[in-house]
């Protein structure tokens, strides 16, 4: 049996040619001092400025981390119980598996 394998013609075929971007100057306003000799003091950070008029609203931010993290451990509990579920399942299946009875657990109302 031969291999069929589509015609393509030299056309089809393109190669792109990669170039690597070249670093952005950074604008006028962000450039840092030149030639003095107060450009870095040790109790400065290196942290940019606050973008143009708007200050850094740490109360949302916060509050977003709060609901990041009320979310990541929603989804840790819910993947716990599915697997501690399907652990039970498992082990129910074996046991009716093996033909042994009252394998899996009812719970009744004391009388």
């Amino acid at each position: 049996m031969t291999e069929r394998r589509p015609r393509m013609s030299e056309e089809e075929h393109v190669v792109l040619q990669f170039r690597p971007r070249g670093r952005a100057d950074l604008p006028k306003h962000h450039r840092p001092p030149e030639n003095t000799a107060d450009a870095r003091s040790p109790d400065k950070t290196d942290r940019p400025p606050p973008r143009g008029d708007q200050p850094d609203d740490f109360r949302h931010r916060m509050q977003a981390n709060v609901a990041a993290m009320a979310f990541t451990i929603a989804l840790i509990a819910v993947g716990l119980w599915l697997a501690k579920n399907i652990a039970d399942l498992r082990d129910i299946q074996d046991c009716v598996q093996m033909g042994l009875r009252g394998c899996a657990h009812i719970s009744t109302p004391p009388s």
